[in-house]
């Protein structure tokens, strides 16, 4: 009994190694840096380096701009994991109800955004939405609208490309748990005359339940440290950093700023809440598995 408990770790053991060596020393040097002063003086030498603590906690929770970012984060990962669920499980049952040769076109026009890489699709939704040149505007007869602009057009812009390019991961995955639903159980529904939309949330959802709960709490890894599709798309976070999310707001305060310990403690932070996040994942799916 003890060696079948055993057996597990010790075919993940290598794999356990190689991420350990790969991720343990970063963490380490990242958690260090925010218990200093690390600025461009120390980076070049020419000041001892000196140690604050958690001094530098203290000052970016004191900071109201990182509240106010941290705010924007949540309320924009929320959008975004809404809206790539809402897509995703949409396409996953639209799937279900066309031929062969929809379908495969709809999987195949899918595959190619997930598999576009994050700065490719950036950079093609900032030309389809471009003022100036993009067709979107001219399509919409908007002119020379700017979607970069306004707070508000920019978030929303930079969400259609999370979604388009995250649906993907949603859909194939739902589709194959409905796949997975006995046909008889959508006949008896479909028998007593349920609409789609009763079908879905009746019977369809309800039995996706462990599905569901795992694609949410990936994309909510995913959309909450998305740094390229904000930097890209609203040019290193937007008019006055009025599109920054934390991940970019790290950037610039490591980078722009020159105040590496401050970045190093926003990362911190960002590690310890996707940490959190990932012990729901991994404990869901410890539930599941016993479930099954």
């Amino acid at each position: 009994m003890g060696g079948g408990r055993w057996t597990p770790w010790i075919y993940l053991a290598p794999a356990l190694v190689v991420l350990g060596g790969l991720l343990a020393y970063p963490i380490y040097q990242l958690g260090l840096i925010s218990l200093l002063e690390y600025t461009q003086a120390q980076v070049s030498g020419g000041e001892a380096t000196e140690f604050k603590g958690l001094g530098n906690y203290a000052e970016l929770f004191s900071d109201g701009e990182f509240w106010d970012v941290l705010l924007a984060t949540l309320v924009f990962t929320a959008a975004c994991v809404t809206g790539t669920l809402s897509v995703g499980c949409a396409l996953a049952v639209l799937l279900t109800r066309v031929r062969a040769v929809p379908r495969l076109m709809l999987m195949m026009a899918a595959l190619g955004a997930w598999a576009t890489p994050a700065i490719t699709g950036s950079t093609v939704w900032v030309f389809l939405f471009d003022p100036d040149f993009g067709p979107v505007n001219q399509l919409l007869g908007l002119g020379d609208h700017s979607w970069t602009y306004e707070r508000m057009s920019a978030f929303a812009l930079v969400l259609m490309e999370v979604v388009w390019c995250s649906f993907p991961f949603v859909m194939v995955t739902v589709y194959a748990g409905i796949r997975a639903i006995p046909e008889e159980v959508l006949e008896a529904a479909s028998l007593d005359g349920a609409s789609a939309w009763r079908t879905w949330r009746s019977v369809m959802a309800p039995m996706l339940r462990p599905i569901l709960v795992i694609v949410t709490i990936q994309s909510i890894i995913w959309d909450f440290k998305i740094f390229t599709q904000i930097y890209v798309m609203t040019d290193g976070g937007g008019i006055a950093g009025q599109n920054l999310v934390l991940n970019v707001y790290a950037y610039q305060k490591a980078f722009a700023s020159s105040q590496y310990s401050l970045g190093a403690a926003i990362g911190v932070v960002m590690l310890l809440i996707l940490l959190a996040v990932t012990l729901v994942y991994l404990r869901l799916l410890r539930r599941e598995g016993e479930e099954l």
